[in-house]
């Protein structure tokens, strides 16, 4: 039976298992949008392409399928651009889909043409020109195949309207042949051999995870290793859930704004186990001051990334879950012949550095709102058990460092690209994948205002999730390096508390717009709030436009030198540690 090249696209959707598509329709991809009327495919029609490849993101994150985008040609195209890169970076599964102008007439600058390809050629895995229209069902097939095995990533698929028009058959493939994509998954046994005598004779080893360990579903084969070989855990910013933070040998995450905990353990340790982690600049610092003293055993399914930015001792290409598994079983068959290694004294000394130096904030009850205590508050009303989705900045380091987070796919956040807008349309589509689950954007100001207008989709498609927008009247980070490294001289930060007003632009999306001006507010308007289950909610607390994020190693420094930030200094009697910490939660101080 003969259909359009669109019905089959569509009808490859289907078989591929999509049940969702972020999209705006528009002349090139416009063919597409007809079949889509009678298929079991739900399709949101967002407010801006970046905002789709978001939301396709978000979705992606929290269920571990690919999400899916779709766009038409030329802006469409480009529009769709920052989420690409944004996905690339951060391992995330996606297929984008655009049309493209007629064959007839591609490269005479044509009306809405851009070489999509071409410019998405650095920032995807892999990208496909559909010239025939045959080829529809088998090049879906590979996309969807290649975006989510292996390392996981973007794949782009442009169209051709005409092609899109064609009349074809539909074939969709048994099996794909792709000689040139091979992932290696399971590791050389050798390697985990080497890797268990280098733990075995280790006496400060930390676990470095990264966030291989959760696109891969290893969450339960790490608490495995980690009991197996009792040694503390970091979790980078991607791969926050990934071991529960109230698990006693959990030291939180490292970085740039990392615990104190875990970044020292780095620094001071003998051994990092690096399992789907990249050694970024963000979580070493000075590249040649990071862990000194460390060997390194290096897993990760891309083998780019091992030896990239730091010599290996032991590397191991696989997938993080089969890795992090033979990790585990070796490592409890040597404890069964040579007896587990006493680390005792190095669990101490890493647990004391938790106790010593945990993640502090003093709220006045007469002061201005700490956005700290905002983030506080929400980690207390969800009892660690929401979705917690940020934008990029003061917020989003506030948010990994104080929203609990004990199970793997809970936070989702754009890390390596640091995608300012990242979080309503994420969160949106996060609430479309797991539609049971509570969802809080934490949000600044600046980030909130360029993809605000995703709102209007969550309205009328009735997806409710909760934002909170820590209001503090700049661009949050960028001020805090001006304060700190640029003498005080603020250039272009301030942005005007009620221009716009959050409460009326929410209400005009058909949101519920909450404000909170006080600390003795914020309880009041975090459980109204979570009350409101029919759309989303908009909160704008009003905090203190001059809070520091701290601790902070600045930009280009050795770990050593990381900035613990006044509160953690004694005394601490008015600090109040993080939810989660070994100290329990102890009310606002004085």
């Amino acid at each position: 039976m003969s259909l359009s090249g669109a019905s089959s696209l569509i009808r490859s959707l289907e078989a591929a298992g999509v049940e969702f598509v972020f999209g705006i329709p528009g002349g090139a991809i416009l063919p597409a949008y007809d079949p889509l009327i009678g298929s079991p495919i739900r399709h949101l029609l967002m407010r801006h392409e970046q905002g789709a490849g978001h939301a396709a993101e978000g979705y992606a994150q929290v269920t571990g399928k690919v999400g899916v985008c779709m766009a038409t040609s030329g802006p469409g195209a480009t529009n769709l651009v920052t989420p690409i890169a944004n996905a690339m970076m951060d391992s995330v599964p996606l297929v984008a889909i655009t049309g493209q102008v007629p064959r007839a007439v591609m490269g005479n600058d044509a009306f809405q043409e851009a070489d999509i390809t071409g410019i998405t050629m650095p920032i995807t895995k892999h990208n496909y020109k559909v010239m025939e229209a045959d080829e529809i069902p088998t090049v879906v097939a590979e996309a969807f195949h290649i975006a989510s095995t292996g390392r996981p990533g973007p794949v782009l698929v442009d169209i051709p309207k005409d092609v899109l028009q064609a009349e074809t058959s539909f074939d969709w493939p048994t099996a794909l042949d792709l000689p040139g994509y091979r992932p290696t998954t399971r590791p050389n046994q050798r390697q985990i051999a080497a890797a268990i005598d280098l733990i075995r004779s280790a006496e400060r080893p930390v676990l470095y995870v990264g966030g291989g360990i959760v696109k891969a579903r290893a969450s339960e084969e790490l608490l495995e290793l980690v009991e197996a070989i009792d040694a503390p855990v970091v979790t980078t910013l991607m791969a926050r859930g990934a071991f529960p933070d109230d698990h006693p040998r959990c030291l939180g995450m490292p970085g740039m704004h990392g615990c104190y905990a875990a970044v020292t353990a780095m620094q001071r340790a003998d051994l990092l186990i690096t399992l789907g982690a990249r050694f970024d600049d963000r979580v070493t610092g000075k590249l040649s001051a990071f862990a000194p003293e460390a060997k390194i055993i290096h897993a990760d399914v891309d083998p780019a990334e091992i030896g990239k930015n730091r010599n290996v001792d032991v590397p191991i290409v696989g997938d993080a879950r089969s890795v992090t598994g033979a990790l585990a079983r070796a490592a409890l068959q040597s404890n069964y012949e040579q007896g587990p290694v006493d680390r005792s004294p190095w669990i101490a000394t890493v647990s004391s550095w938790s106790r010593e130096y945990p993640i502090a904030y003093t709220q006045e009850e007469d002061g201005p709102i700490k956005p700290q205590f905002v983030v506080d508050a929400f980690g207390r009303a969800t009892a660690g058990e929401a979705v917690t989705v940020t934008g990029v900045g003061q917020h989003q380091m506030w948010a990994s460092q104080l929203m609990p987070c004990n199970h793997p796919y809970s936070f989702v956040t754009s890390g390596g690209l640091g995608t300012m807008g990242f979080a309503v349309p994420a969160a949106l589509g996060a609430k479309v994948g797991r539609p049971d689950a509570r969802v809080v954007a934490i949000d600044g100001d600046g980030c909130f205002q360029m993809t605000a207008q995703e709102l209007a989709t969550a309205t009328i498609e009735k997806i409710p999730f909760t934002v909170a927008i820590l209001n503090n009247e700049h661009l949050g980070m960028v001020r805090q390096w001006q304060d700190l490294f640029y003498d005080g001289r603020r250039s272009q930060v301030y942005l005007p508390p009620m221009v716009p007003d959050y409460v009326k632009l929410a209400e005009a999306y058909g949101a519920v717009g909450l404000r909170a001006e006080s600390p003795d507010e914020v309880e009041n308007v975090v459980d109204k709030a979570m009350s409101i289950t029919d759309r989303p909610c908009v909160i704008d607390f009003r905090v203190d436009a001059d809070e520091m994020c701290f601790p902070m190693v600045p930009a280009g420094a050795s770990n050593d030198d990381i900035i613990l930030g006044p509160e953690i200094d004694p005394p601490r009697e008015t600090a109040v540690p993080a939810a989660g910490s070994d100290y329990a939660f102890g009310g606002m101080g004085a």
